[in-house]
């Protein structure tokens, strides 16, 4: 028999940016162990075609368009996600943008500002809405709630020419830790993801330069890219009755990159 706390039948997971990349792959996990998966994006038919895969391994999913920049887009799209499935157990807070390539002392505030919008205060945004709802819940009689944000390797290491975005995946872990301190009374837990070297539509530029692949590479000894299948057992462990006693961490997926 299966381990049952890795049963997430009646569990709701909601992951912005979920249509593509290590949002899908994290969707496709929590759909196959059982959970209910509303899928955020900005792009329609990303959306559709990730929806029609997902329904290809169950029907309890859903898509709906959102920019979590948008404060009044973010509630109306968690309106929207209550309705279709009543409630939502996990908020997986994945959408985001890079933002490499201009030097500092050349940056302008418009790119600062619209990284930081998305990155990290669309997670502000999205976060917000659903630690209310979890809160509420747990008020209730019905404590439990997953709050999982994805930063990079940008946050604990040097990213030249991309300050804008490692300081915006660096104030996830802290924006989480605080979380995982104030909402653990209500049965919820917090949590940061830190992926590596992932193949996705973000990093398609950096994988088809020869240069970058020759040198980065051999520093990862598992000697592969990262793929969005890595990320569905983290979101399943994480979303489990299992980890309910595991908070505040930040799970370095990188394939070993950060230590060697």
């Amino acid at each position: 028999m299966p381990f049952q706390p890795f049963n997430l039948t009646g569990r709701v997971a909601l992951i912005t940016g979920g249509n593509g990349g290590i949002g899908l792959g994290m969707a496709r996990g929590l759909l196959e162990a059982g959970a209910e998966v509303s899928i955020w994006g900005t792009n329609p038919e990303k959306n559709e075609r990730a929806l029609a895969e997902l329904t290809d391994i169950g029907p309890r999913a859903s898509a709906f368009l959102c920019d979590v920049s948008d404060e009044q887009a973010v509630d109306a799209a968690f309106t929207a996600t209550l309705e279709k499935h009543g409630r939502v157990d996990g908020c997986f807070a994945n959408a985001g943008i890079g933002g490499r390539g201009t030097g500092f002392d050349d940056m302008t505030r418009e790119e600062w500002d619209t990284i930081i919008g998305v990155n990290q205060t669309g997670v502000f945004h999205t976060f917000r809405a659903a630690a209310r709802h979890m809160r509420e819940r747990a008020e209730a009689g019905d404590p439990f709630g997953r709050l999982v944000g994805t930063a990079s390797l940008a946050a604990i290491s040097g990213q030249a020419r991309g300050e804008h975005y490692a300081a915006a995946k660096g104030g996830l872990i802290s924006m989480i830790k605080a979380l995982a301190v104030e909402y653990a009374r209500y049965g919820v837990t917090a949590h940061t993801l830190l992926p590596g070297w992932i193949e996705t539509d973000m990093t398609q530029g950096a994988f088809g330069n020869e240069k970058f692949v020759a040198n980065v590479k051999k520093r990862i000894p598992v000697r592969r890219w990262g793929e969005p299948a890595d990320f569905a057992a983290i979101a399943i462990y994480i979303m489990s009755t299992a980890s309910g006693y595991h908070t505040a961490e930040t799970f370095l997926i990188d394939g070993g990159y950060a230590a060697f």
